[in-house]
């Protein structure tokens, strides 16, 4: 096994994993690299090439500013959100301190390149950096591809089709939806148990309940803060954000007295906007897998915690493991990158693991899980990554509270049956990644179709 839950579920800022927190993570890397090969001494100057789909969305997703956060050596999970005043700063002196230890000149305007129409071998997402030393010569060079949710491989991974360059043995690895089940089946482990044991390779007991904790805390925070801000979302739409305003509008009715049976739904919604519209402002969040489709697992949580049933630890445990395990089958067989396979790899894939994350918690059987994951992505086939202007915004903010409202749909329909179904997860999975790559790349995140090229401007 390759990559644990906890590489899926990564917290981050907004607004996108691939395009703001993938690369702040290369650059992060980049200065390791240096170090480890002892150029980091010679370093006088780094230039950063992006391309296609990192280069056409890049500004509207602060590719420019995660890139100069990474090489302040500022973190994705531990940087301060909603503050440019970093980037500011370099960008009005045109220098900036490596890692904090060394300074050296850099202008974002001229060192960061953006080449949308030039693309690289393995993923429309990459990134090439340049380390001059102080006569101007070229001393190093490093590609990077930012794969979604935050995931970044070198040229030497990519190729060999890799996650990570040295996977680790766990007690149960599955391939597939269909390997998965029968492990679980064997070993009498629900599919959040079977996930939770290969955790136990990677960190210890007290570890994985830490993280875990921190992933509802932040999630929760994150819905929290998204109720109370208003304003509007940065960038030249400036869409208002409806969270706080809905949020009023439903906090005066009386809960215990719905005539309205989809009330609650309302609800639902609400939850995703206010994730969304976080993300889309460069705050806190959970990939889950990505930032653009960071609202509908936490949506669909609340709605199981405050809507559903008593509420215990282990239930929300099952939820998150068992949404990571079918998570994970997505990023190992397919793709969860919206330039890669559009935002069937990230909405979808979202819905899809909200989907089966209900149905565990439930108490569905492992049969009415994989059935509720299989519905969720199935109605999200073709699904197209077409941010309006280059902005996490349009129809981003909108398609997850469709997505999570679709999730609790495709769990109570699982719920109905008895887990006997058609089309399984893993031919779906096949499905979406040979849909993906059918599909023109102008609607896999280029704001070059769709909605992006068709509403009419203000």
């Amino acid at each position: 096994m390759e990559i644990s839950v906890f590489d899926l579920f990564r917290l981050g800022i907004g607004p996108s994993s691939s395009h703001t927190v993938g690369p702040m993570r290369a650059a992060n890397f980049l200065v390791d690299k240096l170090k480890k090969h002892k150029l980091f001494d010679s370093t006088a100057r780094i230039s950063v090439e992006l391309f296609a789909s990192l280069a056409s969305t890049g500004r509207g997703h602060n590719t420019d500013k995660a890139i100069v956060w990474g090489l302040l050596g500022e973190k994705p999970d531990t940087i301060d959100p909603l503050n440019e005043e970093l980037y500011n700063a370099v960008a009005s002196i045109g220098r900036l301190s490596l890692h904090g230890e060394r300074e050296i000149p850099f202008d974002p305007a001229s060192d960061i390149i953006f080449r949308p129409n030039d693309r690289l071998p393995h993923h429309p997402n990459a990134m090439r950096f340049h380390v001059f030393d102080a006569r101007n010569v070229e001393i190093y060079t490093k590609v990077f591809y930012s794969l979604g949710g935050g995931f970044i491989v070198g040229s030497k991974t990519a190729k060999e089709d890799h996650l990570v360059k040295h996977p680790v043995a766990v007690p149960y690895p599955f391939a597939s939806a269909a390997e998965l089940l029968e492990m679980s089946r064997k070993s009498s482990l629900t599919i959040g148990g079977l996930v939770y044991e290969n955790e136990k390779s990677w960190r210890s007991e007290e570890e994985i309940e830490t993280a875990a904790k921190r992933i509802f805390e932040t999630m929760d925070r994150c819905i929290a803060l998204g109720l109370k801000r208003g304003g509007v979302l940065p960038g030249r739409l400036k869409i208002r954000r409806r969270a706080p305003e809905i949020f009023e509008q439903l906090r005066k009715q009386d809960e215990g007295a719905f005539t309205d049976p989809l009330a609650i739904l309302d609800w639902v919604v609400l939850y995703a906007l206010a994730v969304n519209e976080e993300n889309a402002s460069g705050g806190r969040i959970v990939t889950a897998p990505t930032n653009g489709a960071a609202g509908i697992v936490p949506a669909v949580l609340r709605y199981y915690i405050r809507f559903t049933r008593p509420v215990t630890k282990k239930m929300m445990r099952e939820f998150l493991f068992t949404a990571g395990a079918v998570g994970l089958l997505y990023k190992t067989n397919a793709s969860i990158s919206g330039a890669e396979v559009g935002c069937q790899g990230e909405v979808g894939v979202a819905c899809s693991m909200a989907a089966a994350g209900l149905t565990a918690a439930m108490g569905g059987t492992m049969n009415q899980v994989e059935n509720a994951a299989e519905i969720g992505m199935e109605h999200n086939l073709g699904l197209t990554c077409d941010p309006v202007d280059g902005l996490v915004q349009i129809p981003c903010i909108e398609r997850n509270a469709m997505a999570a409202v679709k999730a609790i749909s495709a769990s109570r329909m699982a719920l109905r049956g008895d887990g006997r179904h058609y089309v399984s997860l893993d031919e779906v999975i096949a499905t979406m990644r040979q849909t993906g790559r059918d599909m023109r790349s102008t609607y896999k995140e280029t704001s070059k179709a769709g909605l992006a090229t068709h509403i009419t401007e203000c």
